[in-house]
């Protein structure tokens, strides 16, 4: 028995005859003859009964039509709840976040998700830019920010933000305004950086063998604010954005001073799998986390200009 046997024989037993039905339907009167006889088949029963003036539906009929009735109603409005609910955001989405971001984001994410996407389950975890690339590639997460990406037939990328990097000292004894430093100088600087999957640390030596020089590098650390905790503590210089200073909540403690060459510039991206359809719920927590970032770094650009 399935959907088109019950909703071939309610019509023709609504119709009282095989041709009538036939033509109401659009189907040729065989095959509506056929899938009749199938249902007879599979139920032991006769359905129908065949008179020279149509069809009557037999007892068992009756009690077919009733239940096929039924189900076909519950049918329709399955499938109107579910059209009307199409486009609803709904289900659980997992966001990927760099440290530094997540610092910043967490909080007015699930507030924006609370407030605009109640019906949805959020779930946050956080990781490396190329970490969260894997992470979206293999399906563990939906939906990630991620720093200057590398092509990935397996991700799509949307752009959101560029950030020049600039160089992080300890606010003591470092002078307020500062000529913009050129590379060649930067390398002469004992560094503390992050390991070589970071992408800051991937733009640092691509630019070093560009220019045949060779990084400083005083330390090796992974998290951006123990970067920050030892750069504070007077052991070296960092190359971060100054979003990531101004989320380590301690801004007043370093000093920020830009870098000459433009082409040290941290490229912000949305990043999706592009092997699977973007849901509602993708879509719209998408637009959310841009909208999030764009306000998250305007007070820092405003800063910026000031200065």
């Amino acid at each position: 028995m399935n959907l088109t046997q019950l909703r071939y024989f309610v019509r023709v037993a609504e119709m009282g005859s095989f041709s009538k039905a036939a033509i109401e339907l659009d189907v040729a009167q065989p095959a509506l003859s056929r899938q009749v006889r199938l249902l007879e088949t599979d139920l032991h029963v006769t359905l129908l009964q065949r008179t020279g003036r149509g069809v009557l539906l037999t007892d068992a009929g009756k009690r077919l039509f009733d239940h096929a009735v039924g189900i076909l109603q519950l049918v329709a409005h399955a499938r109107e709840d579910l059209s009307a609910n199409r486009d609803e955001a709904t289900g659980r989405i997992v966001v990927g976040l760099p440290p530094s971001m997540g610092r910043m984001l967490t909080l007015p994410l699930v507030d924006a998700f609370q407030q605009h996407l109640s019906k949805a389950r959020l779930a946050i975890v956080e990781g490396l830019s190329a970490h969260i690339v894997e992470w979206i590639s293999t399906g563990r997460v939906d939906l990630g920010l991620v720093h200057n990406p590398d092509a990935n037939p397996a991700i799509e990328t949307l752009h959101v933000l560029d950030e020049p990097l600039c160089l992080v000292s300890a606010a003591k004894g470092a002078p307020r305004k500062q000529a913009p430093l050129p590379f060649a100088e930067l390398v002469t600087l004992p560094l503390v950086v992050p390991e070589h999957t970071h992408a800051i640390r991937k733009l640092l030596e691509t630019q070093a063998a560009l220019a045949g020089l060779k990084l400083n590098i005083a330390y090796e650390v992974s998290s951006v604010s123990s970067i920050l905790e030892l750069v504070r503590s007077g052991h070296g210089h960092a190359v971060l954005t100054p979003s990531a200073v101004a989320a380590s909540g301690q801004a007043a403690a370093f000093r920020v001073r830009p870098l000459a060459e433009r082409v040290l510039t941290s490229t912000l991206c949305l990043a999706s799998s592009a092997h699977k359809p973007a849901t509602p719920l993708v879509k719209q927590a998408m637009r959310i986390l841009r909208e999030l970032v764009l306000a998250s770094a305007e007070p820092v650009r405003s800063h910026n200009r000031m200065r």
